[in-house]
Order: structure tokens, then sequence, then C-alpha cells
């Protein structure tokens, strides 16, 4: 990787929202989970148990920043979601089964969307939609 492309990624990810870092970690997840899906049926085996590793470190990570005390049912919820997809992963590495990643892609694509979404009507109900006086 060229030295300007590291500095604009670390310069992205340092200066980002809260919100743009949760949908860039749901991004790199779906791409390795593409990636290992590709490796499995390619029968590159090193490969699929570098990226279900790199997609599981993220799961956790997602994971790990839930606060139940806040999120409540939702944070018990995606906790699952994201029990389930290091499950199926982990079973995927195990028995080298790109259905079993398939299935945990789904799931990401489903979180990534619904946050994505959600993080879209979160701006707009933010942003002033009319500068207009009353009269």
């Amino acid at each position: 990787m060229s030295y300007g492309l590291g500095a604009y990624k670390k310069t992205s990810i340092h200066t980002a929202s809260k919100e743009q870092i949760l949908l860039m970690l749901y991004q790199a997840a779906i791409k390795n989970c593409k990636k290992a899906i590709e490796a499995v049926e390619q029968n590159q085996i090193a490969k699929k148990g570098e990226y279900i590793g790199k997609l599981q470190d993220i799961v956790i990570e997602l994971n790990n920043s839930l606060d139940f005390e806040v999120g409540g049912k939702v944070a018990q919820e995606l906790s699952s979601l994201y029990d389930y997809v290091l499950f199926a992963s982990t079973q995927a590495n195990i028995k080298i089964d790109a259905e079993l990643l398939k299935s945990c892609l789904q799931v990401l694509i489903t979180l990534y969307d619904g946050w994505n979404e959600a993080i879209k009507s979160l701006k707009t109900t933010k942003s002033p939609t009319n500068n207009q006086q009353e009269e």
C-alpha cells in the first residue's frame, strides 16, 4: 500500500464519527466474509481461515461495543445475531462450508442496511428542514 493511501485511510478513521466507524466495521466484515466465501469456493484453505479470522475479530469488536443499559432489548438481539455469526463462521471454517458463510453474509448485509438507514433518518431529523421563520 502506498504511503498516501495508508495515511488517507488512517486519517479518515481518526476523523470519522461513531456512526461512520460503525458502518466501516460492517463494510469490512462484509468484505472479509465475501473473501472467505471466495476462498472456500477456490479451495484456498489458508486464505479462508485468514478472512474468517478477520471477520470474527470485527464481529467480536461490534459485540463488545454494545451498551446493554442503553440498548436494552435491541442490544441483546444484536448480541444474539453476532453470536450466530461467530458460531456459523466457526462452523464454516471447520467444515469448509461456503453456505454457512453466505448465511453470515446475509445477516451482516441486513444489519448494515438497517444501520445505514437509521443513520440517514437520524441525520435528516437533526438537520433543519426549513430556515424560514413562520409568519
